[in-house]
């Protein structure tokens, strides 16, 4: 038996839906393979059916300001982690720093919906940052660093994590205009870089997203 591909696996995971009863909608926006075969892929119930263009292109309309950046010196598997968040909070932009490849396993294909830009190296994205008016904003649990939950995230942010161990390297530390810690209350020395990256995505979307009701 052979490996799956990243699409079937994302496929396997989720319970989606069957193929369409007839007649098809003749919306544009649908996909005539996913009204044939059924979609199970991972999304929310609005965008059942629809093209991954189509999808894209709608999130495009409603993205946060927010950016977010991750080292990629140790083709850590926390990326996939990371970018899988910054589809859920509907991020600008996903950057990638150092190596072009990275984990994609954990994404589960969020990275589609996404605009994902590759950095080649740490002034290469400050530069693209300058360009755009971007703040760097850190987040490791360095010395000097500041509390998160005592901290206002400016709106034009991106927030940018390192490789789980290492963190942050220097030279990017000092490319920040501030660095953030995640106060913790166990014995852990730090927690998981993906789990640190949804937390500080929450933190700066309480402030600066759209309020949406669950329940509407």
């Amino acid at each position: 038996m052979g490996h799956l591909s990243e699409d079937e696996v994302a496929a396997a995971a989720s319970v989606g839906v069957g193929p369409h009863a007839l007649p098809w909608p003749e919306d544009p926006r649908f996909d005539p393979d996913l009204l044939e075969h059924g979609d199970r892929r991972n999304v929310g119930d609005e965008y059942r059916y629809w093209s991954v263009e189509a999808i894209k292109a709608d999130l495009d309309r409603t993205r946060n300001r927010l950016h977010v950046a991750i080292q990629n010196w140790e083709h850590d598997f926390n990326i996939g982690s990371i970018v899988r968040t910054a589809n859920a909070f509907n991020v600008a932009g996903v950057h990638i720093i150092g190596r072009r490849r990275w984990n994609r396993r954990g994404a589960m294909v969020t990275d589609k919906y996404l605009h994902v830009h590759h950095h080649e190296s740490v002034a290469a994205f400050t530069q693209w940052l300058a360009d755009h008016d971007v703040a760097c904003i850190g987040v490791d649990n360095v010395p000097g660093s500041v509390a998160l939950e005592r901290t206002e995230l400016p709106e034009n942010a991106c927030l940018v994590f390192g490789s789980e161990g290492p963190g942050l390297t220097d030279e990017l530390l000092e490319a920040c205009q501030a660095v953030v810690a995640i106060t913790q209350y166990g014995s852990t020395r730090s927690i998981n870089a993906g789990a640190a990256a949804a937390i500080a995505m929450y933190h700066w979307s309480l402030r600066w997203a759209p309020s949406v009701r669950l329940d509407a």
